[in-house]
C-alpha cells in the first residue's frame, strides 16, 4: 500500500499511528516507542512550576485584602454602668448619685441619656412609688476611658412627707 497508514479502512486518522490497530476494532493505535518522555504539562496559573521561582513567572505574595477596600470600621461604643453610690442630699426629696461610665466598645460614646429610677420609701420601708428621671451623659467618653460623674437627682416635694425619704436603686443609659 504506498501512500498511507491507516490503509484498509481501520479508521480515518490523521498521520502514523492514529486511529484503530488493524484486528482490534475500538483501541486506540499506540504511539511508537520513542527516547524522550512525554511533555509534561503547563502550569495552570502563572508562576506555579515545579522549579524555585516559577519557571521564570513572578512569584505572588500571600493574598491581601482587595486595595480597593477599606478597613471595617471600629466596634461601636458600649457602656458598662457601676452601681449607684447615694448620698444625702440637702432636701429628703433629692439625694447625689454617683455613677461610672465605662466603655469597652471601639468608639467614643459621643451623646446619650441617664435614666433614674428612684424609689420613694415609707417610714415603715414601704416602696411606695418608683418616679423616673433622665439627665445628659457625661459625653464624650473615649473608647476604653472610664468616667465618672455625679448627679443630683430630686422628685417633687409632694411625693416625699414628712418621715419617708428616697432611694435611687437603679440606673440605665442609651448612647450614640
Amino acid at each position: 500500500m504506498p501512500g498511507g497508514a491507516g490503509a484498509g479502512g481501520a479508521g480515518a486518522g490523521a498521520g502514523v499511528g492514529v486511529g484503530t490497530q488493524p484486528g482490534r476494532p475500538g483501541k486506540p493505535a499506540q504511539p511508537p516507542n520513542s527516547s524522550k518522555p512525554p511533555k509534561p504539562a503547563e502550569p495552570s496559573t502563572p508562576g506555579g512550576g515545579s522549579k524555585p521561582g516559577g519557571g521564570g513567572g513572578t512569584t505572588n505574595p500571600p493574598p491581601s485584602p482587595p486595595p480597593g477596600k477599606p478597613t471595617p470600621p471600629p466596634a461601636p461604643a458600649a457602656l458598662a454602668l457601676s452601681a449607684p453610690q447615694r448620698a444625702p442630699a440637702d432636701k429628703r426629696w433629692c439625694e447625689k448619685v454617683t455613677v461610672e461610665f465605662r466603655n469597652t466598645g471601639g468608639s467614643p460614646a459621643r451623646s446619650g441619656t441617664v435614666t433614674f429610677a428612684t424609689h420613694i420609701i415609707g417610714a415603715l420601708g414601704v416602696d411606695w412609688a418608683t418616679i423616673r428621671s433622665s439627665q445628659s451623659l457625661p459625653a464624650p467618653i473615649a473608647a476604653g476611658a472610664t468616667r465618672s460623674e455625679t448627679y443630683t437627682v430630686c422628685v417633687e416635694s409632694w411625693r416625699v412627707p414628712l418621715g419617708m425619704r428616697v432611694e435611687t436603686q437603679d440606673v440605665s443609659a442609651v448612647w450614640e
